[in-house]
C-alpha cells in the first residue's frame, strides 16, 4: 500500500475481577504483576505506535503506572473486553487497534506485528486473529476455531472443533487472544448489540461473523495460553522463569 503506515497502537483490557482467577491480572509471576509483564512486551513489538492498559480498576490503574505504563480509564460496565478497548479507542489517534488479552503473559512481540501486517496487506480486510495449534481436549475456556481455506474465521467455540465424533484427536487451532482491528470497524462493533451466537458461547467475536463480516486469522507457532485457572498460572510462571524475552525487559523477575 503506498502512503504513509497506517498508525497502530495496542489497547489491553483488564478487569480486576474474574471467576476463575479472582484478582489475576494483578497475580505474580517471576516478580511482576501479569498485566505488567503484558504491556512491556507489548511494547517490544515494533509495529506499535504506542501501549496502553484499558481498566476501570484504580488498583490496576495504580500498579501499571508504577511500572510506567499509560493507562486509559473505562466504565465499569462493558460485558467484553472488546467493548471496552472500543470505548478506551475513541480518544487515540490512530488507523488501527490491537486488543491484547491482559491474560497474555507470554505474548510475543512478533506475532502481534503479524496480526498488524494482515491489515496492512489486505485494504479489504477489518479484523485479523492469532491462531496456534492446540491438541488438549475438552477445555471450555479455550476458544477454539475453524477455519476455511483462505484462512477467514467459520466458527469460535469453547466446544472441540471439529468434531471428534467420527475422526479421533482431530487437529484443532485456539485463539490465541491478539485480534487486530481497523479503529472505524471497532468502533462500529461496539454499537451492535450481543448476537445470538454470541450470547450462546460466551465469545464476542461471533458478533462480527453473525453480521457477516470477515476475521481473517494468522496462525502462529507459541506456547503462550490465557491465564484462567491457577493451573494455567501456574503453567505461565513456568515459561516464563525460561523465558529469554522475559530478560530483555525485567532481568531481576526471570531469573
Amino acid at each position: 500500500m503506498s502512503g504513509a503506515p497506517m498508525r497502530a497502537v495496542a489497547v489491553i483490557p483488564a478487569r480486576l475481577q474474574s471467576s476463575r482467577l479472582p484478582g489475576k491480572m494483578l497475580v505474580d509471576i517471576c516478580g511482576l504483576p501479569m498485566i505488567v509483564h503484558v504491556e512491556r512486551r507489548c511494547r517490544l513489538a515494533k509495529s506499535l505506535a504506542a501501549v496502553y492498559v484499558a481498566t476501570d480498576s484504580p488498583e490496576i490503574r495504580d500498579v501499571v503506572t508504577a511500572h510506567g505504563g499509560e493507562v486509559l480509564m473505562t466504565r465499569t460496565d462493558h460485558p467484553t473486553g472488546t467493548d471496552r478497548i472500543a470505548e478506551a479507542a475513541q480518544a487515540l489517534a490512530c488507523d488501527i487497534v490491537v486488543n491484547v488479552q491482559g491474560d497474555e503473559a507470554l505474548v510475543r512481540p512478533e506475532h502481534i506485528e503479524a496480526g498488524i501486517s494482515a491489515l496492512r496487506e489486505d485494504p479489504a480486510l477489518n479484523v485479523s486473529m492469532l491462531v496456534n495449534p492446540f491438541q488438549t481436549y475438552g477445555v471450555s475456556s479455550a476458544i477454539k476455531v475453524v477455519v476455511d481455506e483462505r484462512m477467514n474465521v467459520l466458527y469460535l467455540s469453547r466446544s472441540d472443533v471439529p468434531s471428534a465424533a467420527r475422526t479421533p484427536t482431530p487437529d484443532m487451532l485456539k485463539a490465541y487472544h491478539v485480534v487486530s482491528f481497523r479503529k472505524p470497524f471497532l468502533l462500529e462493533f461496539a454499537r451492535w448489540p450481543q448476537g445470538r451466537l454470541e450470547r450462546i458461547e460466551f465469545n464476542e467475536y461471533l458478533r462480527i461473523l453473525e453480521k457477516g463480516h470477515r476475521i481473517r486469522t494468522v496462525r502462529v507457532d507459541s506456547q503462550a495460553i490465557s491465564v484462567d485457572t491457577e493451573q494455567d498460572l501456574q503453567i505461565v510462571r513456568q515459561l516464563m522463569a525460561l523465558d529469554p524475552l522475559c530478560a530483555s525487559y525485567q532481568v531481576s523477575a526471570c531469573r
